[in-house]
């Protein structure tokens, strides 16, 4: 306990100065309270206004400084959700207010996450800012499900994929035969409503029906659960076994890997071993 306590005087006495006036952009990974970085920790104490996106829990914004603004700019599926214009403006708004502004989002700012067009916001209003990556749920969310994202006997490569853009379909831009002929796995955020469009456009392009799929729910948290299924039955299975968002999804013999280390693997929570239905 002394040498844990002492640990974490020298590593917090290191960390930078969190100045009035400036915006730090953190992730605060997919759930799990205990995957937050000391950053992050430290900005959501010392932080006199907190930006929030809907992907952050409750259980994590009660650790942060009481007297805080909380701002609540999350996006949801199928609700009205706030321009990024708008958020990018209430951030320079409150930073110009001279508050210690934390821009709090799921996962990590730069994966999918917008934090790249809210960094360019800052800078063209000349805000300092601090960039504080986080655990993103396409590693993190998976690894909590017992799915390694790269394996040596599955491949080499890990490929992360939107599953829409501002008009809420695919990107036009997506190359299905490069994807499909990729030979480690397939990460898609945001894709249960083109799941279905996924699968088709990929078996189309040549990858076989049977390559093992997961659909990770409220990865890291006491609410996740599993869906293993296949690329022919993925859309299927999703309406027929109610998958619940936020949910990322996985593509690849990866998935395989779940069997053998879900049922092994300690998680935190008071329900360790996440249930897999599979299809």
């Amino acid at each position: 306990m002394i040498a844990s306590s002492l640990l974490s005087r020298t590593l917090l006495s290191r960390l930078p100065a969190f100045e009035p006036g400036s915006v730090w952009l953190a992730g605060a990974g997919p759930g799990d309270p205990g995957l937050l970085t000391l950053l992050a920790a430290k900005a959501l104490g010392e932080a006199d206004a907190i930006v929030h996106d809907a992907l952050v829990g409750g259980d994590i914004l009660e650790a942060a400084n009481p007297d805080a603004l909380l701002v609540d700019m999350g996006k949801r599926a199928g609700h009205p959700s706030p321009k990024q214009e708008a958020i990018n403006a209430r951030l320079v708004e409150l930073a110009r207010e001279g508050r210690r502004v934390l821009r709090l989002k799921g996962g990590d700012p730069f994966v999918f996450g917008r934090g790249g067009e809210e960094c360019l916001a800052l800078a063209e209003a000349e805000i300092p800012f601090r960039v504080v990556p986080g655990v993103t749920a396409g590693i993190g969310g998976l690894a909590y499900a017992g799915i390694p994202v790269t394996h040596r006997g599955f491949g080499t490569t890990a490929t992360f994929v939107t599953g829409h853009d501002k008009t809420g379909g695919l990107p036009a831009d997506l190359d299905w035969d490069v994807l499909a002929r990729m030979p480690g796995a397939l990460v898609f955020y945001m894709a249960l409503g083109t799941i279905g469009t996924i699968a088709e456009r990929l078996e189309a392009a040549g990858k076989p029906p049977m390559t093992p799929v997961a659909i990770v729910s409220s990865a890291s948290t006491e609410a996740q659960s599993v869906i293993e299924t296949n690329l022919a039955h993925c859309a299927r299975d999703v309406v027929r076994l109610q998958a619940k968002r936020p949910a990322i999804v996985v593509v690849g013999e990866v998935v395989r890997l779940r069997a053998l280390i879900g049922a092994w693997q300690q998680t935190t929570g008071q329900n360790p071993f996440p249930t897999a239905v599979s299809a």
